[in-house]
C-alpha cells in the first residue's frame, strides 16, 4: 500500500490540496491541467458566469464525452479546432469590416 502525498494544485486560479499516491502524481497533474483548461474555455466563452456554474458545465461536458464514448483527448482536439476556426472567422470578419478595398486588409489575416 502506497503512502499518500499531498499536492497543491491550481484550477481556475484557485488553490486546492489533493492527496494521491506517488505513482499517480503525474496522472493527477495531467488531470488538473485538463480540467483547468476546460474550465477556462467555458469561462472565456462568456456564456457561463460563476465558478460553481463553470465547474458544473465542465463536469457535464466531461461526463457527456465519457458516456458518448468520445475519448477525452479527442474531445479536447475537437474543441481546439472549433476555437481556432471561430478565431479565424472572426479575423476574416474584422478584415472585411475594415476598408475592404485596401490590399492591406487582406494582408492582415493570419492563420492561427
Amino acid at each position: 500500500m502506497s503512502e499518500t502525498r499531498q499536492l497543491d494544485v491550481s484550477i481556475l486560479g484557485r488553490e486546492f490540496r489533493v492527496g494521491c499516491p506517488p505513482e499517480e502524481e503525474a496522472a493527477l497533474l495531467r488531470s488538473v491541467e485538463y480540467v483547468d483548461a476546460r474550465m477556462r474555455e467555458i469561462r472565456d466563452s462568456g456564456r457561463v458566469v460563476g465558478v460553481e456554474r463553470i465547474a458544473i458545465m465542465t463536469a457535464l461536458n466531461l461526463a457527456h464525452s465519457q458516456l458518448a464514448g468520445t475519448p477525452l483527448a479527442q474531445a479536447s482536439v475537437d474543441c481546439d479546432h472549433t476555437q481556432r476556426a471561430q478565431a479565424l472567422v472572426e479575423a476574416i470578419d474584422r478584415a472585411l469590416a475594415s476598408d475592404s478595398s485596401s490590399p492591406a486588409a487582406a494582408v492582415q489575416l493570419q492563420i492561427l
